[in-house]
């Protein structure tokens, strides 16, 4: 596929501001592309107004309406209970989600902020206090069209295509035979935690999705948002040794605890989610790897010297899902 042809290939400045003017906007002409790979996104001045809008457009047959649309109450609800998340304006029809042309699109307002200090102890104290009153609006309903995060979807299926049509050959027999390793002990440990509570999650839970601003943190980009254990959106805060890791979860746990009961026993889960995300993760640009953006800005992969990285990543996984699971202090 080239660029021509490619469904994003047709978002050009002119597109991008006829589609916004659609919903009732005059666009000055000011567009800048935003850091997204998944869907386009893009940061759009008005006339008239000082803050620009910024204008997501979502990559065909990911998620359907309905999808998308899941998505969307969820961080509206979350802004009616007063939570700091970036939500989708609802236009003139009263739909969060627009059509122009072939393209599905929505409008969100631009919040400032910046990255946060997630080593500081105290900001994860606050991350997990928000983490609570998250999820347990989170908690109230469940998704009943988007997916959960499971080791069929991020851990078989991904595991499936990079064997089948990636790994280099001299490299499959070590890659089969780790894989099936880790997925036995993933498979495992998802079946010993059965009773875990799934409830609707960010799902991508990173700095990159946190903006740090008025001394408190801001949730933006629910894309990814899933059913999924709790501890999902809180692994990924976690940095460093193991002990300092401990210090880091404790901390966050206590906040947390103030809004909605952490469950220790999904303790259990947090090297397999890692484990999960790291081979979903491969897969992922493994199946984009036609947009012609992801050649240009992650051009080492797809070499023998990635996926022998790639292996050795997931060997140190295999030695992390083999000790304790860690605790709270």
């Amino acid at each position: 596929m080239t660029i021509e042809t490619h469904p994003f290939a047709v978002l050009t400045p002119s597109y991008i501001m006829d589609a916004v003017e659609s919903q009732g906007y005059l666009c000055d002409g000011r567009i800048l592309a935003l850091n997204s790979y998944e869907n386009r996104v893009y940061q759009v001045g008005l006339e008239d107004q000082p803050t620009p809008v910024i204008a997501k457009f979502y990559r065909p047959n990911r998620w359907s309406e309905a999808q998308i649309l899941e998505e969307h109450e969820f961080s509206i609800a979350l802004e009616e209970y007063e939570l700091p998340v970036v939500p989708p304006l609802v236009n003139q029809q009263g739909s969060s989600l627009s059509t122009y042309d072939s393209f599905k699109f929505a409008l969100f307002e631009r919040k400032g902020g910046h990255g946060p200090e997630l080593d500081d102890l105290d900001n994860l104290y606050t991350m997990g206090r928000l983490l609570g009153r998250i999820h347990a609006v989170g908690a109230i309903k469940d998704y009943q069209h988007r997916p959960a995060i499971d080791a069929v979807t991020f851990g078989h299926d991904s595991v499936a295509l990079i064997s089948q049509n990636f790994i280099p050959q001299e490299l499959k027999t070590a890659y089969d035979s780790l894989t099936t390793d880790l997925l036995q002990r993933i498979d495992a440990a998802f079946a010993a935690t059965q009773g875990v509570n799934y409830i609707r999650v960010h799902g991508d839970c990173h700095g990159g999705n946190l903006l740090w601003r008025d001394d408190a943190p801001h949730f933006v980009d629910f894309d990814d948002s899933r059913m999924a254990p709790a501890v999902q959106d809180i692994w990924m805060l976690l940095s460093g040794e193991r002990e300092r890791q401990r210090v880091q979860l404790s901390e966050i746990v206590e906040g947390y605890n103030e809004f909605y009961d952490f469950k220790p026993q999904e303790l259990a889960l947090m090297e397999p989610l890692r484990t999960l995300r790291m081979m979903y993760y491969a897969a992922w640009l493994a199946r984009r790897w036609q947009d012609p953006a992801f050649p240009h800005s992650f051009p080492w992969f797809n070499t023998v010297r990635y996926w022998g990285e790639h292996i050795l990543e997931l060997r140190e996984q295999l030695f992390a899902l083999s000790e304790p699971t860690l605790e709270l202090i």
